[in-house]
């Protein structure tokens, strides 16, 4: 799977969780960017990537997630 098809994917992903048609999920997007991403909002997009894309993720990778684009290159990995 491409970034491309990852960053699309999360797209729709993030405008189902933070209620925002307008989102498009960027590599630099951070949660400070997004009105609703707080902690709780942050576990329902985890739960829904790591079921949309037939992955796990370890909680010490979550934690240390930096942006959009950290997430991409975790599923990439995980999605091998």
């Amino acid at each position: 799977m491409t970034e491309t098809e990852i960053l699309s994917k999360l797209t729709g992903i993030f405008r189902d969780v933070f209620n925002d048609e307008t989102l498009v999920a960027r590599p630099e997007m951070t949660a400070h960017e997004v009105d609703r991403w707080d902690s709780l909002s942050h576990m329902d997009m985890i739960l829904l990537v790591e079921e949309a894309f037939r992955i796990r993720f370890r909680t010490r990778e979550i934690a240390d997630l930096m942006n959009v684009g950290d997430l991409v290159r975790l599923i990439g990995i995980r999605a091998h």
